[in-house]
């Protein structure tokens, strides 16, 4: 090991604390955590020289790889100008660009409104209060709850983690914000009062943490229109699914669904800097029009940050020059069809999940029993990926593979090919 790596490791393991991590096998004696320190397209390099392919898009935000010279020569751009300036009181011409490019994605008079955040988490809390504010000052005061879906997952902060169906990231915090519906089907969910419900959340199409499991076909149609004759107002959390994961730019398109709330963040600014998005409708942002109390007091301090809205800029810009979806369909089939090889030669593999560019591999024993959780058999197969060429993580025993959109075929099946080499150890 270099001397580098070392001083870096002991540094981390001295000081860091890293999220959904046990910190006790981090920090334990003969742990030698990987130290990134150089990426380019699909690929990532660690201090030690080793390359492997970004098989989980850097937790699901990169889109167009690493380094992109577009994306990074706006970035550069901006930073010859300001690297930021607030958005209370002030604008700055980003983040106007940003907004009108965000809401042309879909019919007008539609999305009309973007109030911008930091993160997937903040980018609910935005859609949540402003639910809640907006019936509180249409006179529907008893809409104070939501509805979210069973195994979803839409952030740690308060406000999110209420929705949060996970028991272990959630249990501890049950009760503490706000009341919450869980359901597991549409069914469930038209057997619910809608009298005291201000809206319903969902990842649009497939859940993410939820082993990526997608939803059926038309439910997101469906849930709209059962939304239309509640009242109920429709977030939609497109926090993972949005700018070309699903194959569509949004999700919510695929089956021609407006939301009245859509939150975005991750690929917003194809994975480079912290930047959130909370789009909404012109009715809804009028019932914050008028006397001062009527105003949303909410706010970041990098909120709308040039830095995020130039590479943000650039990133939508590129989806047009590479024609990034118009690539998609031969890349999705190729996926596809290494996921059917790679079940086909291994017993372990007990289902495959795909929606569009995203993928979940389910392993189990081969008489279909799950393994027992302490054997965290998942990462024992990523971490033997590691030595072929591939990072990715699991969710419990379901490995994610989820590269940039910018992935070549013969990537592809370079991913694929780690895994089966990894599973046959």
């Amino acid at each position: 090991m270099r001397e580098d790596t070392r001083r870096w490791i002991e540094g981390d393991q001295a000081r860091c604390w890293h999220p959904f991590t046990r910190q006790a096998e981090w920090c334990g004696r003969g742990h030698e955590p990987l130290v990134l320190v150089r990426g380019e397209g699909s690929w990532l390099w660690d201090s030690e020289g080793r390359r492997y392919l970004d098989g989980n898009s850097s937790i699901w935000t990169n889109i167009h790889g690493h380094a992109h010279p577009a994306i990074n020569a706006a970035i550069q751009k901006q930073l010859g100008k300001v690297a930021h300036t607030s958005f209370l009181g002030f604008t700055h011409p980003l983040a106007a660009e940003l907004a009108e490019r965000l809401c042309g994605f879909f019919p007008a008079p539609t999305m009309e409104r973007v109030f911008f955040s930091d993160d997937g988490s903040t980018a609910v809390e935005c859609a949540l209060k402003m639910a809640l504010q907006f019936r509180l000052q249409t006179g529907q005061p008893t809409r104070n709850g939501f509805v979210a879906f069973a195994n979803g997952y839409h952030g740690d902060t308060l406000g999110a983690a209420s929705l949060g169906g996970v028991g272990r990231f959630f249990e501890h915090f049950r009760g503490m914000g706000y009341p919450v519906h869980h359901v597991g089907s549409m069914d469930e969910l038209r057997n619910l009062p809608t009298e005291n419900i201000a809206g319903v959340v969902i990842e649009p199409l497939i859940q993410g943490v939820n082993e990526m499991r997608p939803w059926p076909a038309g439910m997101l149609a469906d849930l709209r229109k059962w939304c239309d004759a509640t009242g109920v107002h429709l977030i939609l959390d497109e926090v993972m699914t949005g700018f070309g994961r699903t194959g569509e730019m949004f999700a919510c398109q695929r089956e021609n669904v407006i939301p009245d709330f859509l939150c975005l963040a991750k690929g917003l600014t194809g994975g480079y800097l912290p930047l959130a998005a909370t789009l909404t409708t012109g009715k809804i942002y009028d019932a914050f029009l008028g006397a001062a109390d009527r105003a949303f007091y909410y706010g970041h301090s990098y909120t709308a940050n040039p830095l995020g809205c130039a590479a943000a800029l650039a990133s939508l810009d590129v989806f047009e020059t590479e024609k990034t979806l118009a690539h998609l369909p031969e890349k999705i089939a190729r996926l596809a069809s290494g996921l059917a090889a790679l079940k086909s030669r291994h017993p372990l593999v007990h289902e495959t999940r795909q929606c569009g560019f995203i993928a979940g591999i389910e392993l189990r024993r081969p008489d279909g029993e799950k393994f027992p959780p302490g054997e965290r058999f998942g990462e024992a197969v990523c971490l033997a990926a590691r030595a072929h060429g591939l990072l990715t993580r699991p969710i419990l025993d379901t490995i994610v593979l989820m590269p940039p959109l910018s992935t070549r075929l013969e990537e592809i099946d370079h991913a694929i090919n780690a895994l089966d080499l990894a599973l046959g150890q």
